[in-house]
């Protein structure tokens, strides 16, 4: 079993879900992106959606504009997730992308390219709805449902701050260098003293590239 285990979300905590599918259906819609606002609750009804738009929109989204494949990263995820690895973070990816009956190959594909391309550290990654059930000693996630789920059964978890999940109560992080040092505190106080890596002396997520470069 690993000393400790984070479980991390990705669409609102590691990649830029709102503003990538923004793009999308503003050029679907044939609309400005101003007319959607990025300030958004969870049912995207400042958009004008409807009953089984999110669902329309996001089938065409993921299959035919591979949403998940060229999605930006939120700033510092990859660098935080490294230095939280190699203090001993086991990290689990978790990730609820299979809600619909179709699209799971390209859905599958396109995230583990993209975990890949943005340089994300993980050991193992979990697709599924239910992320109470998920074991890990902390959990890093956005969605509100999941949020209130996670805690109503024990869990740790922290909200990454996101417009549609102001109501809930703390533990909130801003931003990744705020994730960090929230995870830093737990894994101290259920591991004991956590080693660091001073700043400057280990490559982060290009660490990969540079060994190459010197081998070669």
């Amino acid at each position: 079993m690993p000393a400790f285990v984070l479980a991390v979300d990705l669409d609102g905590v590691c990649a830029q879900h709102t503003e990538a599918f923004r793009r999308i259906v503003a050029q679907e819609r044939r609309v400005s992106e101003d007319e959607l606002p990025l300030l958004r609750s969870w049912s995207f009804a400042e958009w004008g959606f409807g009953e089984g738009d999110f669902e329309a929109l996001h089938r065409v989204a993921v299959q035919d504009y591979r949403m998940f494949r060229d999605i930006e990263p939120i700033e510092g995820c990859s660098e935080a997730l490294w230095r939280l690895s190699d203090a001993g973070a086991w990290i689990r990816i978790v990730t609820h992308r299979l809600y619909t009956s179709w699209g799971h190959r390209i859905t599958v594909s396109d995230t583990v390219e993209w975990l890949d391309r943005q340089r994300i550290p993980y050991r193992d990654i979990c697709f599924l709805a239910d992320k109470s059930v998920v074991n890990a000693d902390a959990h890093i996630e956005d969605a509100p449902h999941n949020i209130e789920a996670i805690r109503a059964a024990g869990g740790h978890v922290i909200t990454f701050d996101q417009p549609y999940n102001t109501h809930l109560d703390g533990p909130r992080a801003h931003d990744w260098n705020e994730v960090e040092e929230m995870i830093v505190e737990l894994m101290a106080a259920h591991v004991g003293a956590v080693a660091r890596p001073l700043p400057g002396m280990d490559a982060g997520s290009d660490r990969l590239d540079l060994r190459t470069r010197d081998t070669s």
